[in-house]
């Protein structure tokens, strides 16, 4: 599903290197400073919380090294209007994203293979173009290259708020709005409820 507020203009596709000083500019534009590196960065939460204010451009040059290299860290897709980059989202084979499996919230939980699940590892639209379905025209292609790839399913981890709590804050939404998942055919994974983990649930779509 599309959704129809995303301008047929706007094209979402893989992240290439044609398109790298573009999507540096998103995230310099949304104030942004992890290029995407946040799963990949093996330093202590003090470490990761240096460089984002005194070195963001060694993460930078780290996502540029792994898309020359294709090493599968800096895969995901960026939705361009023109030349221009206005949306992101990080799409990785869940191996390739280990970090999140060790979070106490995701490290219990069955979630079956790793190789033949790719995880939507965060999601960034700038901030001028949020609230104009950009990310479900990114989801939507997301799914599309998840089936080319052979996969047997898409994975998002989103953020649950409940109706008597507020609504979060763009920046806070960084793994997708869970709303866009369950509009697309995302089905959250059953859980036990009762503890922290309700707040961060698992979606998925099945692809074959």
């Amino acid at each position: 599903m599309i959704d129809a507020r995303a301008s047929d203009a706007i094209v979402a596709r893989p992240l290439t290197l044609a398109e790298y000083p573009a999507w540096c500019a998103l995230f310099e534009r949304a104030f942004v400073s992890c290029y995407c590196r946040y799963w990949h960065f093996t330093g202590t939460k003090n470490d990761w919380l240096a460089r984002g204010a005194m070195s963001p451009e060694d993460s930078a040059r780290e996502a540029e090294k792994a898309l020359r290299s294709d090493d599968g860290t800096a895969r995901g897709l960026v939705a361009l209007d023109g030349d221009t980059v206005i949306g992101w989202m990080k799409l990785a084979r869940r191996d390739l994203v280990p970090k999140l499996r060790q979070l106490p919230v995701y490290r219990g939980r069955d979630l079956g293979p790793e190789t033949d699940t790719l995880s939507v590892g965060c999601v960034l639209i700038d901030p001028a173009r949020r609230g104009q379905g950009v990310a479900s025209r990114l989801l939507a292609a997301a799914a599309d290259v998840a089936r080319s790839s052979g996969a047997a399913y898409l994975e998002a981890y989103p953020r649950h708020i409940r109706d008597d709590q507020p609504r979060l804050h763009d920046e806070e939404a960084w793994m997708g709005p869970e709303r866009i998942f369950a509009r697309l055919g995302f089905v959250a994974e059953p859980m036990a409820t009762g503890n922290e983990m309700e707040a961060y649930p698992v979606y998925r779509l099945r692809l074959r």
